[in-house]
């Protein structure tokens, strides 16, 4: 990255990035769709971001709090007005080039966000998956299933990923099906 010299000025800089875009936002964001937009803009590792991110946190410029069971994070009052009192710290062509990712991401982001798929290890042989759709910030339709192998899980994600608006449907039905039965005994 950048020489010791420059790494507070970086930081400095990566801060009010960050609250920056967060105030372009008008409301919250997963913070692994922050990261996709910050690494457009300044090629920064993960864990150098979560830092960065986590010391945003704990000054309480940047909220988090959970919201269908996933973590989101907003700029709160006093992110905004330190943004206001710090945003000269941001270059001009730093700032130029966020506006031109944030208007080309942003929007994929919270498309790609209405199918969202995700696994995570219980241990070392099983895999807790999440495929869900969310409409305008709802959660319409979750499953959540296990696997035992990654490869399976990510095979899960994968698929869902790709034909969610094909298998939504057919599940929906299933269900439908299965409901009409019942209910026709009773």
């Amino acid at each position: 990255m950048n020489s010791n010299s420059d790494n507070t000025t970086t930081l400095a800089e990566n801060k009010v990035l960050i609250l920056y875009l967060l105030n372009l936002i008008k409301g919250e964001i997963r913070q692994d769709n922050l990261f996709q937009i910050i690494t457009s803009i300044n090629n920064v590792n993960y864990f150098y971001f979560k830092q960065v991110l986590t010391d945003l946190i704990d000054s309480n410029l940047v909220g988090t709090y959970t919201k269908e069971e996933e973590s989101v994070i907003r700029i709160t009052s006093e992110g905004k007005n330190a943004y206001s009192l710090t945003k000269d710290v941001l270059p001009g062509i730093m700032k130029l080039k966020a506006d031109h990712i944030f208007a080309k991401e942003f929007p994929s982001i919270e498309e790609a966000s209405s199918v969202v798929a995700e696994f995570t290890p219980k241990s070392e042989n099983e895999y807790i998956i999440k495929c869900k759709i969310v409409e305008n910030n709802e959660t319409i339709f979750e499953v959540k299933t296990f696997a035992g192998s990654r490869d399976r899980a990510k095979r899960i994600v994968d698929n869902w990923k790709q034909n969610a608006t094909t298998i939504y449907p057919q599940m929906l039905n299933l269900l439908l099906e299965d409901s009409s039965r019942n209910s026709s005994n009773s």
